[in-house]
C-alpha cells in the first residue's frame, strides 16, 4: 500500500509540475516587437475574427494568455480581468484574452466568466502562444499557454511581459503598465 502511495504522489506532483512554468523559460520580453496574429474569437458569446494589427489601431492592447476555460484559477483571471476592464477601458486600452485549452468553449466562456466585457480568442495548437514564447506542455502533453500578460503599445512594441501562474497580480501588473504608457504619452 506504502507503494502505491508514493506512486500516486509522485504522479500528482509530476502532473502538477507539467502546468507550472518551467525554469529558463521567458515569454517575449520588453521592448521587442509583438508577432502579428488573427484568431477566431467571441466576445458576449458572438463569434468573430480577432486581429492583433486591427485592435492596436485602438490604442494599447493587454493580451494575457491562460491555460484552459472553465478551469479554476482561469476562471479567477477572467472574473478579475472583466472586473478591471472599465479602467483598462478609461485608459484607452483593450482586453483579450487567448487560449489553447478548451478552444471548443471560448464562446460561452467570452460570455460567462469575461461577463460579455472582452474578447477571448481560440489559439489551436498553441500557435500563437508559441510565437510569444508562452506556449508549454499541459498534463496530457498537449500545448497549451502558460499564464502571461503583455501589454502591447499601438505601434506594436511590448511594454510588459510577465508572467506568473496565480492571476492576481497580472491586473495590478498590467494596470500599471498602461497608465505609465498613457503618462509618458502627455
Amino acid at each position: 500500500m506504502k507503494t502505491l502511495t508514493k506512486i500516486a504522489l509522485s504522479l500528482s506532483l509530476g502532473l502538477s509540475l507539467a502546468v507550472m512554468p518551467a525554469q529558463g523559460i521567458a515569454a517575449l520580453q520588453q521592448g521587442t516587437k509583438a508577432p502579428d496574429f488573427t484568431l477566431n474569437a467571441a466576445q458576449g458569446g458572438k463569434p468573430f475574427s480577432l486581429s492583433l494589427k486591427q485592435t492596436l489601431r485602438n490604442g494599447p492592447v493587454v493580451l494575457y494568455f491562460f491555460p484552459a476555460a472553465f478551469t479554476p484559477g482561469c476562471t479567477m483571471e477572467a472574473h478579475l480581468f472583466a472586473e478591471a476592464n472599465s479602467r483598462f477601458n478609461q485608459l484607452g486600452a483593450r482586453v483579450v484574452g487567448v487560449t489553447a485549452g478548451n478552444i471548443d468553449r471560448v464562446a460561452e466562456f467570452s460570455r460567462s466568466e469575461c461577463r460579455d466585457k472582452f474578447a477571448v480568442a481560440a489559439d489551436p495548437g498553441a500557435k500563437v502562444a508559441a510565437q510569444y514564447d508562452t506556449a508549454i506542455r499541459g498534463p496530457n502533453q498537449a500545448m497549451i499557454s502558460n499564464r502571461t500578460s503583455f501589454v502591447i503599445a499601438p505601434d506594436g512594441t511590448i511594454l510588459l511581459s510577465y508572467t506568473d501562474n496565480k492571476p492576481q497580480a497580472h491586473i495590478e501588473k498590467t494596470l500599471a503598465a498602461v497608465r505609465a504608457w498613457n503618462a509618458r504619452r502627455r
